[in-house]
């Protein structure tokens, strides 16, 4: 009776079991094809060696953290590779090269989440300049990297073989296949045979033991992450377009997201403002914010174009005055200098007014008086000569008695200031969101459309555990 029992309660767990193995084991070996590798590559002891040693990550909660990072724009990225007929297991080729990072950097100059070098990022018209970097840009960097890897599949026929040359470069894969007289991947990651670097062989294994890992179900469910698994392929993540030199702190704060979100977002741009000499420049923003930007965000009644000066041997901030025609003083507080004293190759922010009717005050005049020069009342309105003339359309010295004359200290420092001050002491007002029967922090999270890590520093968790009707603080 006992037996009978035992054979009872134990044979669904059996069944369960092996129906999770079989449903994983068909995963894999799909994740195989997508990358053209043979089935029986599944029992390579170095990869089933990196699959364990990823699911320990699991516990230290760094894959999760990583995915739960992106998971944001992981959607868009997936949509982008398949636009390009591009396997979406090649996500963790990104997953690989920088854990989804667009701040990454590695000391051969490789940046971004794609990691593209300076010579593969201009063959792909990745723009690099003084205000932007598009190999840290999210949308751009990943359809370039698209068609790199569709550029390799072509020249080598096979997607192992693509992803492999992403590493170590075409070139070195060409040589390692003519010398190896095949391009089977037994024979190309043969440590005996030295046909490829160390970190080439080791990295089709680790782009493979991420997927493996990240397809896992069982994990997923097991560890509170199971939002993961319904990333689906809707758009996550929005495109808009604003005008030059618009301000992020202005975009963060009328759409209602923490800059620091934003910021992660757009990592592209060096500064906090788009570039200034473009008609238009994209900014992402969480797509569920689209409606509200819309609705909400209008260009400022008045706008700055930005330089970028580099500091050379002379340079004062008096020079830079009389240069820019904008005031030291503004200059001082864009910077956070807390001196006047300049260093060579120091990079300074100057904020200039491009029209001066974008301003939203009248202007201040001064009266022309016996014996004044243009010198003279620049100087007693504490302004560039060049400024002085430039907004009253002089192109000559010639003055008159009784000319009025527009002078533009006052409300050119003063709003400049102003939007500055706004910029560095707006505070993020919160929302909130009641938990509710069956919340978890991961789908609170996923709701509010924020990662977890910030959720948990919003409202100073160490742990997983909430109660029902607590309130938390959404930014």
């Amino acid at each position: 009776m006992i037996k009978y029992l035992f054979l009872i309660l134990f044979l669904p767990f059996s069944l369960l079991a092996a129906l999770t193995f079989n449903t994983n084991y068909t995963r894999n070996i799909n994740i195989l094809r997508a990358f053209n590798i043979p089935p029986s590559f599944l029992y390579d002891r170095q990869l089933k060696s990196m699959e364990q040693m990823e699911k320990k990550r699991y516990k230290s909660k760094h894959f999760f953290q990583a995915m739960n990072d992106a998971y944001i724009f992981i959607p868009r990225i997936k949509e982008i590779l398949s636009q390009y007929n591009i396997p979406p297991e090649f996500l963790y080729l990104a997953m690989a090269e920088s854990n989804f990072s667009t701040d990454a950097n590695s000391d051969k100059r490789a940046v971004g989440m794609w990691q593209f070098m300076p010579r593969t990022a201009k063959l792909f018209h990745l723009k690099v300049n003084r205000y932007v970097d598009e190999r840290r840009d999210l949308i751009a960097s990943t359809k370039a990297a698209a068609r790199y890897l569709l550029d390799l599949h072509k020249r080598f026929g096979k997607w192992y073989l693509a992803a492999i040359a992403y590493n170590c470069g075409g070139g070195c894969l060409s040589n390692a296949i003519r010398r190896a007289g095949t391009d089977k991947l037994a024979v190309l990651l043969n440590p005996r045979k030295h046909l490829l670097p160390l970190e080439s062989r080791l990295y089709i294994r680790k782009i493979l033991a991420l997927a493996i890992v990240g397809s896992d179900e069982h994990h997923l469910l097991h560890h509170e992450y199971d939002f993961l698994l319904d990333r689906g392929n809707a758009y996550s993540l929005a495109t808009v377009h604003v005008g030059p030199g618009a301000s992020l702190v202005r975009i963060s704060r009328v759409v209602g997201i923490p800059l620091s979100e934003l910021r992660k977002l757009n990592r592209n741009l060096k500064y906090n403002f788009t570039p200034p000499y473009v008609r238009s420049y994209h900014i992402y923003i969480p797509y569920i914010k689209l409606a509200t930007f819309k609705k909400k965000y209008h260009p400022a009644r008045y706008r700055h174009i930005y330089e970028i000066h580099l500091v050379r041997n002379g340079d004062t901030l008096y020079k830079l005055q009389k240069r820019y025609g904008v005031s030291y003083k503004v200059i001082k507080a864009f910077n956070n200098l807390h001196s006047n004293i300049l260093s060579l190759g120091q990079r300074l922010i100057i904020p200039i007014a491009v029209r001066r009717n974008y301003f939203p005050v009248k202007p201040r005049y001064d009266i022309v008086k016996a014996g004044d020069t243009l010198g003279l009342i620049a100087q007693r309105n504490h302004i560039s000569l060049s400024l002085l003339k430039r907004e009253n359309h002089l192109t000559g010295n010639i003055i008159r008695v009784g000319q009025k004359l527009v002078v533009t200290k006052n409300y050119n420092f003063t709003h400049i200031l102003r939007h500055h001050l706004e910029i560095k002491q707006h505070k993020q007002v919160h929302r909130y969101d009641i938990v509710k029967a069956g919340d978890t922090l991961g789908l609170i999270a996923q709701r509010n459309h924020i990662s977890v890590s910030l959720l948990k520093r919003e409202n100073h968790l160490t742990g997983n555990i909430i109660r029902v009707g607590q309130k938390l603080a959404i930014r």
